[in-house]
């Protein structure tokens, strides 16, 4: 006899399984990080026309990097406010792990995005290092420091709100831009002090390697979770160890562990037991699901139980001629 069992967590959405208080709570928490990056929203978008505008006047490639830097957040931030919707969004019919991965596929475009802003930074500044432009300092730092005062509030309320990694992606945006811009200012100091109008392209290469080094990381984890990659900090020989040795497991084996989301996990495997009937078989199911939830963080499961006494070829799967020659197969108990 087979036995699957059903998953520890149903697929049912966000909220799922939630009593009224905890729903409360996080319907609260989301409706306060849909505030932040409404304003996070708006204040970016007017930093990056004013950077832009003082960019082009003061010929400074380092306020011309910002506003790309800073379109480019824009842009990130409002993918983080759509994923953040479609999340909160419940599981269907049709999409039955729901919209867990909006945020990852957000955060992956805007680190995408970042990569590329940065060559081009790069690019830009190397050509200017051949060719120097004259430079407005003063420009400079009065817009930059314009740039840190709003930055550093985007990032201090994101950091806030940075539960998984559409949010932390968002953070890190703002974040950079904000140590990025600081830069800037001193750049400016630099240039007004020496009048070496090749501080600002070298300041530019500082900048994108820093929206290099930031991205890359986020692209990884983020690629990880799409490709259905074990998740960080999740050792499979670990996981195999600790259900081997819950009473009554034989044997583990076909095990898989992904990610759902940023903050959710999945795994599903085949144990070996004894030839004991399904009802006696609960215990160990329940004693698999707690230590999967309380050591590993795993909550959805599915896990599918064989018998020591069982025929099998490639997991108890019996080829249909097989099972067309043999009647008995035709009646194999299977409870989910």
């Amino acid at each position: 006899m087979h036995v699957h069992a059903a998953p520890a967590s149903p697929a049912s959405g966000k909220g799922a399984n939630r009593g009224p208080h905890e729903g409360a709570l996080v319907r609260g928490v989301e409706n306060r990080t849909q505030a932040v990056l409404r304003f996070s929203l708006v204040a970016t978008l007017a930093y990056v026309a004013i950077t832009f505008i003082a960019g082009l006047r003061a010929h400074s490639l380092a306020l011309l990097s910002e506003a790309g830097h800073n379109a480019s957040d824009f842009l990130a931030l409002l993918l983080s406010f759509a994923a953040v919707y479609f999340q909160t969004r419940p599981a269907d019919h049709s999409k039955t792990f729901g919209y867990q991965r909006a945020g990852v596929m957000a955060a992956f475009i805007n680190a995408a995005t970042l990569i590329l802003i940065s060559l081009w930074i790069g690019f830009e500044a190397i050509h200017r290092l051949s060719a120097p432009v004259t430079v407005h300092p003063r420009l400079m730092m009065i817009v930059a420091a314009a740039g840190v005062v709003m930055n550093g509030v985007i990032a201090a309320l994101l950091w806030g709100v940075a539960r998984d990694v559409n949010m932390r992606s968002a953070f890190l945006h703002m974040a950079g831009d904000t140590l990025s811009t600081a830069a800037v200012i001193a750049g400016g100091a630099g240039i007004l002090f020496t009048g070496q109008n090749w501080i600002d392209p070298v300041l530019s290469l500082i900048i994108a390697a820093l929206i290099l080094w930031s991205s890359i990381g986020i692209v990884r984890e983020t690629l990880n979770i799409l490709l259905e990659g074990t998740p960080h900090g999740v050792a499979l020989p670990d996981i195999r160890a600790g259900m081997e040795a819950v009473e009554g497991v034989l044997n583990v084996h076909d095990l898989h562990c992904w990610s759902l989301g940023s903050q959710s996990r999945a795994l599903a495997c085949h144990v070996t037991i004894d030839d004991i009937p399904p009802s006696e078989s609960a215990c160990i199911l329940e004693k698999l699901n707690h230590l999967l939830k309380d050591h590993y963080n795993i909550c959805h499961t599915t896990i599918q139980f064989e018998h020591t006494n069982c025929q099998v070829l490639d997991g108890c799967v019996v080829p249909l001629e097989e099972m067309a020659s043999d009647p008995s197969h035709h009646h194999h108990g299977h409870a989910h």
